[in-house]
Protein backbone atom coordinates (compact mmCIF):
# COMPACT_ATOMS: atom_id res chain seq x y z
CA UNK A 1 0.00 0.00 0.00
CA UNK A 2 1.09 3.83 -0.40
CA UNK A 3 2.92 5.10 2.57
CA UNK A 4 1.35 7.34 5.04
CA UNK A 5 2.48 11.08 4.35
CA UNK A 6 3.48 12.67 7.56
CA UNK A 7 4.83 16.61 7.59
CA UNK A 8 6.00 17.97 10.60
CA UNK A 9 3.86 21.55 10.91
CA UNK A 10 5.11 23.09 14.17
CA UNK A 11 6.60 22.27 17.56
CA UNK A 12 8.08 22.97 21.20
CA UNK A 13 10.16 20.98 24.14
CA UNK A 14 6.84 19.62 25.06
CA UNK A 15 4.22 19.28 21.41
CA UNK A 16 4.34 18.79 18.22
CA UNK A 17 1.82 19.67 15.38
CA UNK A 18 1.84 16.81 12.26
CA UNK A 19 0.09 16.68 8.83
CA UNK A 20 -1.12 13.56 8.11
CA UNK A 21 -2.44 12.56 4.41
CA UNK A 22 -3.86 8.54 3.84
CA UNK A 23 -3.67 7.78 0.75
CA UNK A 24 -6.87 6.81 -1.25
CA UNK A 25 -5.84 3.12 -1.18
CA UNK A 26 -5.86 2.90 2.22
CA UNK A 27 -9.20 4.48 2.85
CA UNK A 28 -10.34 2.08 0.27
CA UNK A 29 -9.22 -0.71 2.36
CA UNK A 30 -10.51 0.71 5.50
CA UNK A 31 -14.10 1.17 3.60
CA UNK A 32 -13.77 -2.55 2.86
CA UNK A 33 -13.26 -3.74 6.17
CA UNK A 34 -15.79 -1.34 7.39
CA UNK A 35 -18.44 -2.53 4.49
CA UNK A 36 -17.77 -6.46 5.65
CA UNK A 37 -17.83 -6.32 8.73
CA UNK A 38 -21.59 -4.79 9.01
CA UNK A 39 -22.75 -7.21 5.72
CA UNK A 40 -21.56 -10.64 8.28
CA UNK A 41 -23.55 -8.68 11.04
CA UNK A 42 -26.63 -6.75 9.58
CA UNK A 43 -30.13 -8.43 9.64
CA UNK A 44 -31.84 -6.74 7.42
CA UNK A 45 -35.64 -7.17 5.94
CA UNK A 46 -35.66 -9.78 2.75
CA UNK A 47 -31.94 -10.74 3.54
CA UNK A 48 -30.64 -13.99 6.20
CA UNK A 49 -28.07 -12.34 8.12
CA UNK A 50 -24.51 -11.74 6.14
CA UNK A 51 -26.35 -12.60 2.15
CA UNK A 52 -27.47 -8.78 1.68
CA UNK A 53 -26.05 -6.74 -1.53
CA UNK A 54 -23.19 -4.89 -0.37
CA UNK A 55 -25.05 -1.74 -2.04
CA UNK A 56 -27.72 -2.24 0.50
CA UNK A 57 -25.74 -2.07 3.27
CA UNK A 58 -23.94 0.37 2.28
CA UNK A 59 -27.45 2.62 1.79
CA UNK A 60 -28.37 1.19 5.35
CA UNK A 61 -25.24 1.85 7.23
CA UNK A 62 -23.72 4.91 5.74
CA UNK A 63 -22.71 6.87 8.48
CA UNK A 64 -21.90 4.06 10.73
CA UNK A 65 -19.14 2.78 7.90
CA UNK A 66 -17.40 6.35 7.42
CA UNK A 67 -17.18 6.82 11.47
CA UNK A 68 -15.52 3.28 11.55
CA UNK A 69 -13.51 4.73 8.11
CA UNK A 70 -12.55 7.56 9.99
CA UNK A 71 -11.03 6.04 13.20
CA UNK A 72 -9.20 3.53 11.16
CA UNK A 73 -7.61 6.26 9.31
CA UNK A 74 -6.74 8.07 12.34
CA UNK A 75 -5.49 5.21 14.00
CA UNK A 76 -2.92 4.19 10.89
CA UNK A 77 -2.16 7.92 10.62
CA UNK A 78 -0.96 8.13 13.99
CA UNK A 79 0.69 4.86 14.37
CA UNK A 80 2.63 6.11 11.37
CA UNK A 81 3.12 9.61 12.65
CA UNK A 82 4.66 8.26 16.19
CA UNK A 83 6.72 5.63 14.62
CA UNK A 84 8.26 8.27 12.30
CA UNK A 85 9.07 11.00 14.53
CA UNK A 86 9.82 9.10 17.55
CA UNK A 87 7.06 10.06 19.43
CA UNK A 88 7.03 9.77 23.35
CA UNK A 89 3.44 10.86 23.87
CA UNK A 90 2.21 12.06 27.17
CA UNK A 91 -1.40 12.36 26.95
CA UNK A 92 -3.60 11.22 24.00
CA UNK A 93 -3.62 13.32 20.72
CA UNK A 94 -6.00 15.57 18.91
CA UNK A 95 -7.32 15.92 15.76
CA UNK A 96 -8.23 19.04 13.94
CA UNK A 97 -8.82 19.95 10.39
CA UNK A 98 -10.36 16.73 9.27
CA UNK A 99 -11.00 16.58 5.09
CA UNK A 100 -12.63 13.52 4.26
CA UNK A 101 -14.10 13.78 0.76
CA UNK A 102 -14.53 10.86 -1.96
CA UNK A 103 -12.32 9.46 -4.01
CA UNK A 104 -9.60 12.19 -1.78
CA UNK A 105 -7.14 10.84 0.22
CA UNK A 106 -7.92 11.67 3.90
CA UNK A 107 -6.20 14.61 5.19
CA UNK A 108 -6.36 15.83 9.06
CA UNK A 109 -3.88 17.63 11.82
CA UNK A 110 -2.57 16.17 14.87
CA UNK A 111 -1.55 18.07 17.99
CA UNK A 112 0.53 15.84 21.29
CA UNK A 113 1.73 16.82 24.23
CA UNK A 114 5.24 14.60 24.20
CA UNK A 115 7.90 14.60 26.84
CA UNK A 116 10.27 17.18 26.78
CA UNK A 117 14.09 15.92 26.46
CA UNK A 118 16.50 18.16 28.83
CA UNK A 119 19.53 17.34 29.92
CA UNK A 120 21.40 18.84 32.78
CA UNK A 121 24.52 19.45 32.38
CA UNK A 122 25.31 20.98 35.91
CA UNK A 123 23.52 19.63 38.59
CA UNK A 124 25.83 20.93 41.61
CA UNK A 125 28.56 23.38 43.05
CA UNK A 126 26.11 26.04 43.89
CA UNK A 127 25.65 28.07 47.02
CA UNK A 128 22.51 28.99 48.66
CA UNK A 129 21.53 30.42 51.89
CA UNK A 130 18.85 28.83 54.44
CA UNK A 131 17.35 31.56 56.49
CA UNK A 132 15.38 30.41 59.14
CA UNK A 133 12.94 33.73 60.71
CA UNK A 134 12.58 33.56 64.03
CA UNK A 135 9.15 33.66 65.82
CA UNK A 136 8.04 36.88 66.96
CA UNK A 137 6.10 37.66 69.91
CA UNK A 138 3.08 39.12 67.51
CA UNK A 139 2.54 35.53 65.90
CA UNK A 140 1.98 34.26 68.89
CA UNK A 141 -0.56 36.71 69.89
CA UNK A 142 -2.16 36.36 66.54
CA UNK A 143 -2.34 32.26 67.18
CA UNK A 144 -3.14 33.44 70.82
CA UNK A 145 -6.27 35.53 69.04
CA UNK A 146 -7.36 33.08 66.86
CA UNK A 147 -8.01 30.45 69.75
CA UNK A 148 -9.80 32.95 70.98
CA UNK A 149 -12.70 33.11 68.61
CA UNK A 150 -12.72 29.69 67.91
CA UNK A 151 -13.66 29.90 71.65
CA UNK A 152 -15.77 32.38 71.63
CA UNK A 153 -19.40 32.93 72.72
CA UNK A 154 -22.07 34.90 70.03
CA UNK A 155 -24.60 36.64 72.53
CA UNK A 156 -27.90 38.06 71.01
CA UNK A 157 -28.06 42.17 70.64
CA UNK A 158 -31.63 43.15 70.94
CA UNK A 159 -33.17 46.28 69.75
CA UNK A 160 -30.01 48.01 68.18
CA UNK A 161 -28.45 47.92 64.59
CA UNK A 162 -25.66 45.61 63.72
CA UNK A 163 -21.77 46.72 63.76
CA UNK A 164 -19.00 45.13 61.53
CA UNK A 165 -17.84 41.86 63.24
CA UNK A 166 -21.02 41.24 64.55
CA UNK A 167 -22.88 38.50 63.42
CA UNK A 168 -26.46 38.88 61.78
CA UNK A 169 -29.27 36.42 60.27
CA UNK A 170 -32.02 37.17 57.95
CA UNK A 171 -33.05 37.19 54.10
CA UNK A 172 -32.77 38.93 51.11
CA UNK A 173 -35.23 38.40 48.39
CA UNK A 174 -34.53 40.35 44.72
CA UNK A 175 -36.99 42.73 43.68
CA UNK A 176 -38.15 42.65 39.87
CA UNK A 177 -40.93 45.53 39.06
CA UNK A 178 -43.60 44.36 41.26
CA UNK A 179 -42.88 40.60 42.24
CA UNK A 180 -40.83 39.77 45.03
CA UNK A 181 -38.41 36.50 44.49
CA UNK A 182 -38.16 34.20 47.25
CA UNK A 183 -35.74 35.39 50.23
CA UNK A 184 -32.23 33.98 50.67
CA UNK A 185 -31.36 32.88 53.89
CA UNK A 186 -28.07 34.29 55.52
CA UNK A 187 -26.38 33.98 58.22
CA UNK A 188 -22.41 36.25 58.08
CA UNK A 189 -20.33 38.09 59.90
CA UNK A 190 -20.02 41.26 59.17
CA UNK A 191 -16.93 42.85 57.58
CA UNK A 192 -15.70 39.63 56.79
CA UNK A 193 -16.35 39.81 52.85
CA UNK A 194 -19.65 37.47 53.17
CA UNK A 195 -21.76 39.84 51.15
CA UNK A 196 -21.09 42.91 48.90
CA UNK A 197 -20.21 45.85 50.75
CA UNK A 198 -23.34 47.97 49.60
CA UNK A 199 -25.63 44.77 51.39
CA UNK A 200 -23.83 45.22 54.12
CA UNK A 201 -24.48 49.27 55.03
CA UNK A 202 -28.12 48.05 53.99
CA UNK A 203 -28.18 45.43 56.91
CA UNK A 204 -26.55 48.24 59.37
CA UNK A 205 -29.08 50.40 58.91
CA UNK A 206 -31.72 47.75 60.35
CA UNK A 207 -32.69 46.64 63.88
CA UNK A 208 -33.93 42.87 64.57
CA UNK A 209 -36.96 42.24 63.63
CA UNK A 210 -37.33 45.03 60.73
CA UNK A 211 -37.71 45.06 56.94
CA UNK A 212 -36.82 46.86 54.04
CA UNK A 213 -36.81 47.83 50.44
CA UNK A 214 -33.15 48.89 48.60
CA UNK A 215 -31.32 49.25 46.00
CA UNK A 216 -27.95 47.54 45.92
CA UNK A 217 -24.71 47.73 43.68
CA UNK A 218 -22.22 45.58 42.61
CA UNK A 219 -18.25 46.18 43.21
CA UNK A 220 -16.72 46.87 39.95
CA UNK A 221 -14.46 44.43 40.75
CA UNK A 222 -17.27 41.35 41.37
CA UNK A 223 -16.26 38.02 40.90
CA UNK A 224 -19.27 37.29 38.26
CA UNK A 225 -18.29 40.08 35.47
CA UNK A 226 -22.17 39.79 34.24
CA UNK A 227 -22.97 41.62 37.65
CA UNK A 228 -20.23 44.45 38.01
CA UNK A 229 -21.51 47.53 38.31
CA UNK A 230 -25.19 46.45 38.10
CA UNK A 231 -27.75 48.36 40.47
CA UNK A 232 -30.38 45.35 42.12
CA UNK A 233 -33.46 46.17 44.17
CA UNK A 234 -33.38 44.09 46.77
CA UNK A 235 -35.60 43.38 50.34
CA UNK A 236 -34.08 42.71 53.26
CA UNK A 237 -34.94 41.25 56.55
CA UNK A 238 -33.07 41.15 59.81
CA UNK A 239 -33.87 38.36 62.13
CA UNK A 240 -31.14 38.59 65.10
CA UNK A 241 -27.84 39.86 65.76
CA UNK A 242 -24.85 38.58 67.91
CA UNK A 243 -22.08 40.03 69.01
CA UNK A 244 -18.86 37.77 70.07
CA UNK A 245 -18.05 37.33 73.60
CA UNK A 246 -14.53 36.51 73.55
CA UNK A 247 -12.86 34.23 76.68
CA UNK A 248 -10.04 35.95 79.05
CA UNK A 249 -6.63 34.82 77.85
CA UNK A 250 -5.69 32.74 81.18
CA UNK A 251 -4.94 29.14 82.62
CA UNK A 252 -8.79 27.90 82.03
CA UNK A 253 -8.21 28.77 78.19
CA UNK A 254 -5.20 26.82 77.34
CA UNK A 255 -6.36 24.03 80.17
CA UNK A 256 -9.81 23.75 77.22
CA UNK A 257 -7.65 24.22 74.32
CA UNK A 258 -5.94 21.04 75.15
CA UNK A 259 -3.08 19.03 77.55
CA UNK A 260 -1.83 22.50 78.68
CA UNK A 261 -1.91 23.44 82.60
CA UNK A 262 -1.23 27.36 82.19
CA UNK A 263 -1.43 29.88 79.67
CA UNK A 264 2.82 29.63 79.45
CA UNK A 265 2.42 26.13 78.59
CA UNK A 266 0.01 26.97 75.35
CA UNK A 267 2.40 29.81 74.23
CA UNK A 268 5.85 27.48 74.41
CA UNK A 269 3.43 25.22 72.47
CA UNK A 270 2.62 27.82 70.08
CA UNK A 271 6.21 29.02 69.57
CA UNK A 272 7.68 25.15 68.93
CA UNK A 273 4.34 24.97 66.21
CA UNK A 274 5.95 28.21 65.02
CA UNK A 275 9.06 27.49 64.60
CA UNK A 276 8.66 24.06 63.09
CA UNK A 277 6.84 25.92 60.44
CA UNK A 278 9.63 28.27 60.11
CA UNK A 279 11.94 25.16 59.31
CA UNK A 280 9.84 24.37 56.62
CA UNK A 281 9.55 27.44 54.80
CA UNK A 282 13.35 27.94 55.13
CA UNK A 283 13.36 24.57 53.29
CA UNK A 284 11.12 25.17 51.10
CA UNK A 285 12.85 28.54 49.96
CA UNK A 286 16.18 26.09 49.25
CA UNK A 287 14.13 23.83 47.05
CA UNK A 288 12.90 26.24 45.00
CA UNK A 289 15.91 28.58 45.00
CA UNK A 290 18.13 25.52 44.11
CA UNK A 291 15.37 24.15 41.33
CA UNK A 292 15.69 28.45 39.93
CA UNK A 293 19.93 28.29 39.74
CA UNK A 294 19.77 24.25 37.53
CA UNK A 295 17.04 25.81 35.55
CA UNK A 296 19.58 28.91 34.86
CA UNK A 297 22.25 26.97 34.75
CA UNK A 298 21.14 24.49 31.76
CA UNK A 299 18.98 26.79 29.89
CA UNK A 300 15.55 24.95 31.08
CA UNK A 301 12.80 26.31 29.03
CA UNK A 302 8.69 26.32 30.07
CA UNK A 303 7.00 25.16 26.81
CA UNK A 304 3.98 27.00 26.08
CA UNK A 305 2.14 24.23 25.47
CA UNK A 306 3.02 22.77 29.35
CA UNK A 307 2.34 26.19 30.63
CA UNK A 308 -0.97 26.18 29.16
CA UNK A 309 -1.80 22.50 30.16
CA UNK A 310 -0.84 23.65 33.57
CA UNK A 311 -3.18 26.72 33.73
CA UNK A 312 -5.90 24.17 32.65
CA UNK A 313 -5.67 21.83 35.17
CA UNK A 314 -5.46 25.10 38.08
CA UNK A 315 -8.82 26.44 36.58
CA UNK A 316 -10.43 22.54 36.68
CA UNK A 317 -9.45 22.67 40.02
CA UNK A 318 -10.31 25.62 41.32
CA UNK A 319 -13.99 25.55 39.05
CA UNK A 320 -12.88 28.51 37.50
CA UNK A 321 -16.06 29.82 35.28
CA UNK A 322 -15.30 30.48 31.53
CA UNK A 323 -16.03 34.47 31.37
CA UNK A 324 -13.26 34.42 34.11
CA UNK A 325 -10.31 32.13 32.16
CA UNK A 326 -8.57 35.02 30.84
CA UNK A 327 -8.54 36.84 33.67
CA UNK A 328 -7.38 33.65 35.64
CA UNK A 329 -4.74 32.96 33.00
CA UNK A 330 -2.91 36.49 33.18
CA UNK A 331 -3.08 36.40 37.51
CA UNK A 332 -1.95 32.62 37.38
CA UNK A 333 0.34 32.20 34.59
CA UNK A 334 3.48 32.70 36.29
CA UNK A 335 3.09 30.28 39.04
CA UNK A 336 2.09 28.04 36.22
CA UNK A 337 5.43 28.72 34.89
CA UNK A 338 7.05 28.15 37.90
CA UNK A 339 5.45 24.70 38.29
CA UNK A 340 6.04 23.87 34.54
CA UNK A 341 9.99 24.45 35.30
CA UNK A 342 9.94 23.18 39.21
CA UNK A 343 8.38 19.62 37.26
CA UNK A 344 11.12 19.34 34.40
CA UNK A 345 14.18 19.97 36.53
CA UNK A 346 13.00 17.08 38.78
CA UNK A 347 12.09 14.96 36.43
CA UNK A 348 15.66 15.02 34.56
CA UNK A 349 17.24 14.86 37.29
CA UNK A 350 15.50 12.02 39.03
CA UNK A 351 15.83 10.12 35.05
CA UNK A 352 19.45 10.83 34.94
CA UNK A 353 20.24 9.66 37.78
CA UNK A 354 17.43 7.15 38.21
CA UNK A 355 16.05 8.16 41.64
CA UNK A 356 12.60 7.07 41.71
CA UNK A 357 10.34 5.87 44.49
CA UNK A 358 10.82 1.90 44.88
CA UNK A 359 8.82 -0.47 45.89
CA UNK A 360 9.99 -0.93 49.11
CA UNK A 361 9.76 2.63 49.90
CA UNK A 362 6.24 3.12 48.81
CA UNK A 363 5.38 0.26 50.85
CA UNK A 364 7.86 1.86 54.08
CA UNK A 365 5.64 4.69 53.40
CA UNK A 366 2.43 3.38 53.23
CA UNK A 367 3.26 1.14 57.02
CA UNK A 368 3.99 5.08 58.66
CA UNK A 369 0.90 6.51 57.38
CA UNK A 370 -0.89 3.79 58.75
CA UNK A 371 0.42 3.60 62.45
CA UNK A 372 0.01 7.52 62.92
CA UNK A 373 -3.90 6.74 61.86
CA UNK A 374 -4.00 3.51 63.80
CA UNK A 375 -4.49 1.24 61.30
CA UNK A 376 -3.39 -1.06 58.65
CA UNK A 377 -1.10 -0.23 55.75
CA UNK A 378 -3.62 -2.39 53.97
CA UNK A 379 -6.45 -0.32 54.42
CA UNK A 380 -4.10 2.71 53.50
CA UNK A 381 -3.19 1.26 50.34
CA UNK A 382 -6.86 -0.01 49.38
CA UNK A 383 -7.71 4.43 50.35
CA UNK A 384 -5.14 5.79 48.32
CA UNK A 385 -5.70 3.18 45.43
CA UNK A 386 -9.36 4.23 45.71
CA UNK A 387 -8.67 7.89 45.57
CA UNK A 388 -6.02 7.69 42.72
CA UNK A 389 -3.74 9.29 44.85
CA UNK A 390 -0.61 6.37 44.84
CA UNK A 391 0.97 8.18 42.16
CA UNK A 392 0.67 11.57 44.02
CA UNK A 393 2.22 9.35 47.20
CA UNK A 394 5.29 8.06 44.73
CA UNK A 395 6.21 11.36 43.27
CA UNK A 396 6.37 13.05 46.49
CA UNK A 397 8.79 10.04 47.74
CA UNK A 398 10.78 10.60 44.30
CA UNK A 399 10.85 14.22 44.72
CA UNK A 400 12.48 13.91 48.52
CA UNK A 401 15.23 11.38 47.19
CA UNK A 402 15.64 14.19 44.39
CA UNK A 403 16.26 16.93 46.77
CA UNK A 404 18.36 15.13 49.25
CA UNK A 405 20.78 14.14 45.83
CA UNK A 406 21.01 17.93 45.29
CA UNK A 407 21.13 19.38 48.14
CA UNK A 408 24.33 16.63 48.74
CA UNK A 409 25.83 18.29 45.44
CA UNK A 410 25.77 21.55 46.69
CA UNK A 411 26.54 23.81 49.83
CA UNK A 412 23.69 25.45 51.74
CA UNK A 413 24.88 28.16 54.75
CA UNK A 414 22.59 29.32 57.71
CA UNK A 415 21.62 32.52 57.30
Amino acid sequence: MTEITVTKTSEDQASKALQISVPVDRVRAAEGKALKYYSTRARLPGFRQGKAPEAVVRKRFHDEIRQLVIQEVLREGWDAARTQEELKPISDPSVRNLKFEEGQPVEFEIVVEVRPTIKLERTGGFTITRTVEPVRDEQVTEQLERIREQKASWLPVDAAQPAPGQMVTGAVAAIEGETVHAGKPFNMVLGSGQAIPALEEEIMTLKPGETKDAEVRFPEDYQDESRRGQVRKVRISLNEVKRQELPPLDDALAREVGDFDTLDALKAAITADLSREAERTADGRVREELIHLLAEANNVDTPPSLVERTLHAFMHAYEIPPEQHDTFSGQFRPIAVQQVRRDLVLSAVAEQQRLTATEAELDERIARIAESRGTTPAEVYKQLQDAKRLPELERSITEEKVFAWLLEQSTVNPG
